[in-house]
C-alpha cells in the first residue's frame, strides 16, 4: 500500500512538471560565453563592433574601462583562460583579462606572445590536440579584436601532454582545460 502511494505521488508530480522551452535552453547555454565575431578571422572589424561589451548574468556589463584597471602585475599573474569540458568558448569572466592583454600588446607592437591550448586527460590524443588548438585560436581571435597585430601572436596546442595539475579528479581536469598566454622574451 505504501509503495503504491509513493508511485502515485511520483506520477502526479511528474505530470505537473512543465516542459522547458528549447530556445530558452539554448539561451542558457550561451549565457556567460564570449562569441568570436567572424570579422576577427581575417577581415577588418567595423568601428561599431570594436568596443568590448560583454554581459554576464552574474557580473553585469564588463567594459574596456574595467580592463584598464588591470596593471602590469595583473598581466603577469593572470595568463590562463579556463574552459568547460569539451568547450572552446571563452567565458565572460575572462573578458577583462583578455582585453588587458590585448591592449598591452596593441600598445607594445614589439612584444610577441604564444597562446598554448591544453586539454584534460579525457578524450583521445587527436581530439585533445584539436580541442587545445581551437581554444588557443579563440584566445588569439579575441586578442586580435583588441587591436593586436596577427604577427604578434602564435598558437600551439599541447593537447593533454602538459598538465598543470596531475590527478584523475575534477579539480585536476578543470585546471588542465585552459589556454596559456606566454610572453616571449624581448630581443
Amino acid at each position: 500500500m505504501r509503495a503504491l502511494f509513493v508511485i502515485a505521488i511520483a506520477a502526479l508530480l511528474s505530470a505537473c512538471a512543465s516542459k522547458e522551452d528549447p530556445s530558452r535552453i539554448r539561451q542558457i547555454a550561451q549565457d556567460g560565453a564570449l562569441r568570436v565575431h567572424p570579422g576577427l578571422l581575417g577581415q577588418p572589424v567595423p568601428p561599431e563592433l570594436q568596443a568590448l561589451a560583454v554581459v554576464s548574468p552574474a557580473s553585469g556589463a564588463v567594459s574596456e574601462a574595467s580592463a584598464m584597471r588591470m596593471d602590469e602585475q595583473g598581466l603577469r599573474t593572470q595568463r590562463s583562460v579556463y574552459f568547460d569540458l569539451n568547450k572552446a568558448d571563452i567565458k565572460a569572466d575572462y573578458a577583462s583579462v583578455l582585453a588587458a592583454h590585448g591592449q598591452f600588446l596593441a600598445r607594445n607592437p614589439q612584444r610577441r606572445v604564444r597562446v598554448e591550448g591544453h586539454a584534460d586527460e579525457r578524450g583521445s590524443p587527436a581530439y585533445n590536440q584539436r580541442l587545445g588548438l581551437k581554444r588557443a585560436q579563440n584566445v588569439r581571435a579575441t586578442l586580435l579584436g583588441h587591436g593586436v597585430q596577427a604577427a604578434q601572436i602564435s598558437v600551439k596546442s599541447w593537447g593533454k601532454s602538459k598538465p598543470k595539475l596531475t590527478g584523475r579528479n575534477e579539480e585536476a581536469w578543470a585546471e588542465n582545460r585552459r589556454a596559456d598566454i606566454v610572453y616571449e622574451k624581448e630581443d
